[in-house]
């Protein structure tokens, strides 16, 4: 067992933007997320923006690739149900005439800005980067004009702009293909100028993929997204082809370096988030990040397939879906974003309430208490209707889908269900308000009334608890 756990281990390792205005408390505890994944069909190169209005704003690329669109909702999860408006068609000549991609809306100086990539009518694969604002208040509503092409130092295949404000200045980072370098696109960031539709100074290369795991298929490195947080900055990238290799990079400033010093980021590596035969998703990638809607909480948002193996050119294939979810942190404050989690209800944490740096995470197929769990995934549950009934909750695996926490000789294992009735009432559980606090939660046995999970040196047990000590040990808090 213990090999087969390593051999997992490692794989979900190599697994492996300041939103603006929306504070998120530095590494530590923030409150789970709940989602239902995917949020969108038919909808890649997902970008999601929470405004100052109370809405989350929702655009993608199209299968089509002729059309912009929007949803907005107030909560991440309406998005899914949300109407949606086509805002701008491609032309039915020239520029901006095909391959409409990747769009980004964003808003700056109280104006909304639409950034995307598009081909010629003449020239599909003449990829070059454009801008649409409105000063609506409602983009789904308002008339957009074209603010034309972002200019930059080569007239050459470019996409996938994005823009961030850091330390006051506003900066533009994209992908293009830089003459001179044999690669497919590079990841590049500059200042923006005195309109957002405008760079100036500086451009730096950020990122030339030459990584193996950047070149599978093709040398790629593009969809840059920037997050901000406990005194870094770091910036996701997509690479190789948009098959199943397709996965993300990170590279890492400090919040106090020149980001247009080359020298200031570090590129991880290895992959930080790639396909994963266990959940079913293969190919994540080209994310954007938003925030829960307590505003405590980071969410990736990003596209992937559900099936491996795809015919012909990938870039035809129209089954990329939007999904989320949430980023946690290390103890040195760097992001860790798992693995890509199976469709249905997003998975959350349970830290111990008696030692907050604790997490139940399995181990050996046992369940135990530790901190700084490595892999991510092997301390993420999917909270689901009780196998034996309604009224009741099991505890899936989120990195062994089809495994559940059960208790057997009153020791707490993560065993995959056999069907018996017996696993169905060993694997439920009625979750009550914490028995130390009522804010956290409990786990009370169905078939072991008045038995509760509690941590005990380091191990899970299921046990009678008597005293203070063991309610804060039967505890958890939902992360």
């Amino acid at each position: 067992m213990k090999t087969v756990l390593l051999r997992l281990a490692v794989l979900a390792l190599a697994a492996v933007t300041c939103v603006a205005g929306m504070p998120v408390p530095q590494a530590g505890a923030a409150p789970a997320v709940r989602y239902t994944n995917p949020i969108a069909e038919r909808r890649a190169d997902p970008h999601i923006f929470k405004h100052t209005d109370g809405f989350y704003y929702f655009t993608a690329t199209v299968p089509e690739y002729d059309r912009i669109v929007l949803r907005r909702a107030t909560t991440i999860q309406g998005l899914a149900s949300a109407q949606e408006t086509v805002i701008w068609r491609k032309h039915s000549s020239g520029e901006m005439a095909a391959h409409i991609w990747a769009p980004e809306i964003h808003f700056i100086n109280g104006k909304w800005y639409v950034y995307f990539a598009a081909g010629r009518s003449d020239d599909i694969w003449r990829i070059r980067m454009y801008v649409l604002e409105t000063s609506s208040a409602n983009p789904l509503t308002g008339s957009w004009t074209e603010r034309g092409r972002i200019t930059t130092p080569w007239d050459t295949f470019s996409l996938d702009a994005s823009t961030f404000v850091h330390n006051g200045v506003r900066y533009l980072t994209w992908a293009q293909q830089e003459p001179g370098i044999a690669t497919n696109s590079n990841v590049y960031l500059a200042r923006m100028g005195a309109n957002p539709w405008t760079i100036t100074g500086t451009v730096t290369r950020l990122v030339v993929p030459s990584l193996a795991w950047e070149t599978r298929g093709f040398k790629v490195a593009e969809g840059p997204a920037v997050l901000q947080r406990n005194g870094k900055v770091f910036l996701t990238y997509s690479a190789s082809a948009t098959d199943a290799n397709y996965c993300l990079g990170l590279l890492t400033a400090s919040a106090s370096a020149d980001l247009l010093n080359p020298a200031s980021w570090t590129k991880g590596a290895n992959p930080v988030f790639t396909s994963n035969d266990a959940t079913g998703q293969y190919g994540p990638g080209h994310n954007s990040f938003t925030v829960s809607e307590d505003g405590s909480s980071d969410v990736m948002v990003y596209h992937d397939r559900n099936y491996r193996d795809i015919s012909g050119d990938p870039l035809n294939d129209p089954n990329r879906r939007t999904r989320v979810q949430k980023v946690y942190y290390k103890a040195d404050g760097t992001p860790d974003f798992g693995i890509p989690v199976a469709d249905g209800p997003t998975p959350v944490r349970l830290r111990s309430h008696a030692a907050a740096d604790r997490f139940v995470r399995h181990w050996e197929y046992r369940a135990r208490m530790e901190a700084g769990v490595a892999p991510l995934a092997d301390s993420q549950f999917k909270l689901v209707t009780g196998l034996a009934g309604s009224g009741t909750v099991s505890l899936e695996s989120a990195n062994f889908p089809g495994y559940y926490l059960r208790h057997r000789n009153n020791e707490l294992w993560v065993d995959r269900s056999d069907g018996s009735a017996l696993f169905r009432n060993d694997a439920s559980f009625t979750q009550r308000a914490g028995l130390a606090a009522s804010s956290a939660v409990s786990f009370e046995s169905v078939n072991f009334p008045g038995r509760h999970i509690r941590a005990s040196a380091g191990l899970l047990y299921l046990q009678a608890v008597a005293d203070a000590q063991g309610r804060a040990d039967a505890t958890f808090v939902l992360e």
